[in-house]
């Protein structure tokens, strides 16, 4: 027998993800947990469509213990899967789905770990605006025992400087992972616009959207997915962490990008402007649901404002929003909130802006 591994023996798989399926199709149902994790489960389903593509009508409600995931009481503990947007799977192939999830709890009601429902129906509400979204979510590489990887044993690697955007060795860390995860997203139909390594190494950013309103969010969880899946092929963990590493390296945040219809027309930099003082006024609800830790990110050094204060400018990476240099040129485009953390959850952060910028609904405000 082979000796124990982290890492499965992926030629030994092959075979048998080669064999007939007798018509029926694997669905990985995927949902986010108490942590702000992706947790998820498989589930078959013994007729495939005619045209080869389901719908959300052909995918039946299922449930997990929510006692297991910190999501539900252990004398009350079923939570239910609500199917809402499905995805080819790239692991497994045609004709299997991966199958994105909200939880509800058994009274009809959202769990209270479920973001997406809230956002949804803000999105819904203001959708004459065209909201698009676009967000850079860094994150870094760890091996199985925490440590950033390619960093020495006993040390740290040399200064900043080299690792953005590098290429060679000792400049770049495990780059086979970001392939597999930039094509991975691509053959699922994931909006992923970029990718790049990051000014720490270990490092790395990708970029999805632009998205439309709820699809935003949609697509960076399963973006999410799919790189923790990858890694651990790979035997490697990924951290959302804010600020992994303390001292004199920068941290990881979820730069959120955001334009309606009036901003993208010529003479948009006055909503621009409009919505970035509605934005200062709620300065304090916004880093509230910007993610963990990230007080430890927020300094006002390593390319971010300080976490008290909020200042605005054209191409000040150093402030809480940055207009980029071409649209303030044009007067017109779209801005760029660096507040958010890595680890900060997508519909959350969607959910406000448009909360703030546009109003809440009766009986609807984005969950702490």
């Amino acid at each position: 027998m082979a000796a124990p591994s982290v890492v499965s023996y992926t030629e030994n798989l092959l075979k048998y993800m080669k064999l007939d399926q007798k018509g029926s199709a694997m669905a990985e149902y995927i949902w986010i947990d108490s942590t702000g994790g992706v947790r998820s489960k498989s589930k078959t389903l013994t007729k495939v469509p005619a045209s080869g593509e389901f719908t959300l009508d052909d995918l039946p409600e299922w449930n997990f213990d929510g006692s297991s995931t910190g999501q539900a009481p252990g004398d009350n503990s079923d939570v239910y899967l609500r199917p809402v947007a499905i995805f080819p799977d790239p692991f497994r192939g045609a004709p299997n789905i991966l199958v994105l999830t909200e939880c509800w709890d058994p009274d009809g009601t959202p769990n209270k770990f479920n973001y997406r429902a809230e956002c949804a129906k803000l999105m819904t509400a203001h959708k004459s605006h065209e909201p698009w979204f676009g967000l850079e979510q860094e994150y870094t590489l760890l091996d199985m025992s925490d440590k950033p990887y390619g960093w020495p044993v006993n040390g740290f690697p040399g200064p900043q400087g080299p690792y953005y955007c590098g290429v060679g060795a000792g400049k770049v860390f495990c780059r086979d992972i970001v392939e597999a995860h930039y094509k991975a997203c691509l053959n699922t139909g994931i909006k992923i616009s970029g990718t790049n390594a990051e000014v720490m190494p270990a490092q790395w950013e990708f970029q999805v959207g632009p998205c439309d309103g709820i699809e935003m969010g949609d697509h960076l969880w399963v973006a999410r997915f799919l790189l923790h899946r990858i890694a651990e092929e790979f035997g490697a963990k990924i951290s959302f962490h804010p600020k992994p590493i303390p001292g004199d390296w920068n941290g990881a945040g979820l730069h959120s990008n955001f334009s309606s219809k009036e901003m993208r027309k010529e003479g948009g930099m006055k909503y621009i402007e409009t919505a970035i003082k509605k934005l200062e006024g709620r300065h304090k609800e916004h880093i509230a649901v910007y993610g963990e830790d990230n007080t430890l990110r927020l300094t006002g050094r390593h390319e971010t404002g300080n976490i008290d204060q909020f200042t605005y400018g054209v191409a000040n990476r150093g402030a809480s929003i940055r207009i980029p240099r071409e649209c303030g040129a044009k007067g017109y485009g779209y801005f760029e909130d660096r507040r958010p953390a890595s680890n900060a959850d997508p519909y959350q952060i969607t959910g406000i802006m448009m909360e703030t910028i546009y109003g809440g609904l009766e009986n609807t405000e984005i969950k702490k």
